[in-house]
């Protein structure tokens, strides 16, 4: 059963519908994959086989009882570690919250389950998910399946690394700044960061609109897939996207057109862009000219010092939407981060709001010249274990995680979707992604190009040494 844990969910979705697939022995043998493999990885920190195995035996039940039945049926999932499920511990990767059990889910979990998925467990994240690496004094480090000495990325670097070693079919992120796609470049996968509004963060409401939910995946066709399951209003949300023309899923395999495709390699400040990462988006302009686009180098108007002092002062506020009386059990990025924001006058933050949405309101008028952007992901390749951390100064760990991921935070400050394709390996067979990021609320298009992408260049037969 190990070949089936790399089947495409969509597909371990028809064949538990067949009935050629069981759900319990599905669910068994993703089981058995984390119990043999994930000690080397740390890409889950619980484990829920009771519930696994009671949502599998319920969708065995429902399948045999045939009618309407929900989409993913019986198909295991992990879900991050900063998205509430009730009944099921969330730590954030915060010692402040080892042992806290949620009453009640987020809409993303509620949907996710309302979809027929069986729950596998949580999977690793950052403390609070403000770094992106993957390691926290609660919960580990967390490490990259192509290579144990790298990082998988984070924020979402668990559900990367699980994904990637097959240890779930399927797994859901969240990005504030990079966080599906940061992963999905360093472990060989497709991340999409949706438009802003297109998943809901009910019952909670983001101030700055900079984070979402999205999927983590081996294919486009999951992806657009998983992305029908997670979209959608919930009452109150201060942020919704158009509703889509048709379900995401039929996007795949629809022609996407000769496309404007614009191409910059050159980050905003302050980072350079490693060899691999250059070697990777010239591969890909190659490409994108082979299907037939108009592709071109353009200067996004990004190069703005500061953008990226708005930025922080934005995410300082992000320690803080944790309550906690006892500020020490923090991490020093994030306890500097918090004091940061308390020095912070509110008008001040005000003032950042609106100034970057000044800058994203710029930064988008390229997309009156061209359909698509394409970028590195990165501007590193997955970097070691323990290198974000290295320095003692806080400041200069938060510089250094600007350093790694200059491309990725512009699509969260814009609220465009966003997406990392594997489409380069280095020689020393590290997964490097390309960016595309597509027109605001542009999802069905960018769905397109990308599974477009996929099917002249396929990569999720491709497996890391853990697997």
């Amino acid at each position: 059963m190990s070949d089936v844990a790399f089947l495409p969910a969509v597909e371990q979705a028809r064949l538990l519908r067949a009935r050629e697939l069981s759900p319990v022995e599905l669910a068994e043998t993703y089981l058995a994959r984390i119990e043999r493999l994930d000690a080397e990885l740390n890409a889950y920190v619980t484990v829920t086989t009771e519930r696994a195995l009671a949502d599998a035996r319920a969708a065995e039940a429902r399948l045999a009882g045939g009618g309407d039945l929900p989409p993913f049926l019986g198909v295991p999932l992990a879900i991050k570690d900063l998205t509430s499920t009730a009944g099921v511990r969330t730590t954030f990767s915060c010692r402040a919250y080892a042992d806290n059990v949620p009453t009640v889910d987020s809409a993303v979990s509620r949907r996710l389950r309302d979809a027929g998925f069986t729950l596998l467990g949580k999977t690793n994240t950052p403390e609070l998910g403000t770094s992106p690496v993957t390691e926290s004094a609660l919960n580990g480090a967390c490490r990259n399946p192509w290579d144990l000495g790298r990082t998988p990325g984070g924020s979402s670097g668990g559900a990367a690394a699980a994904l990637a070693a097959g240890l779930c079919a399927v797994a859901e992120g969240s990005d504030g700044g990079g966080s599906i796609r940061i992963p999905a470049s360093c472990c060989g996968l497709f991340g999409l960061k949706p438009s802003r509004g297109r998943v809901s963060q009910a019952p909670y409401a983001s101030v700055d609109g900079l984070g979402t939910s999205g999927p983590l995946a081996r294919t486009v066709r999951d992806a657009a897939a998983l992305l029908d399951v997670l979209a959608g209003y919930e009452t109150g949300d201060p942020w919704w996207a158009p509703p889509p023309e048709r379900p995401f899923a039929e996007e795949p395999g629809r022609a996407p057109g000769r496309l404007r495709v614009g191409w910059a390699a050159v980050p905003p400040p302050p980072a350079a862009v490693h060899f691999d990462c250059l070697a990777a988006l010239e591969d890909a302009v190659a490409l994108l000219e082979e299907l037939g686009h108009d592709v071109r180098e353009v200067r996004p108007d990004w190069h703005d010092e500061e953008l990226m002092h708005l930025f922080t002062t934005i995410w300082q506020v992000s320690p803080g939407l944790y309550p906690l009386e006892d500020t020490t059990v923090l991490s020093p990025l994030n306890r500097a981060l918090l004091e940061s924001a308390l020095r912070t006058p509110s008008p001040r933050y005000a003032a950042a709001l609106f100034r970057v949405r000044t800058i994203a309101r710029r930064v988008v008028t390229l997309w009156e010249e061209i359909d698509v952007l394409l970028t590195p992901t990165l501007a590193l390749p997955p970097v070691p274990v323990g290198w974000h951390d290295e320095p003692d100064d806080p400041w200069e760990q938060w510089r250094r995680g600007a350093e790694f991921t200059p491309f990725t935070p512009i699509a969260n400050v814009t609220g465009q979707p966003a997406a990392s394709l594997p489409l380069w390996w280095s020689a020393e067979g590290l997964p490097i992604g390309v960016q595309l990021v597509g027109p605001p609320a542009g999802d069905a298009l960018l769905l397109r190009l990308c599974a477009q992408v996929e099917e002249a260049r396929p990569w999720a037969q491709r497996r890391p040494p853990v697997s």
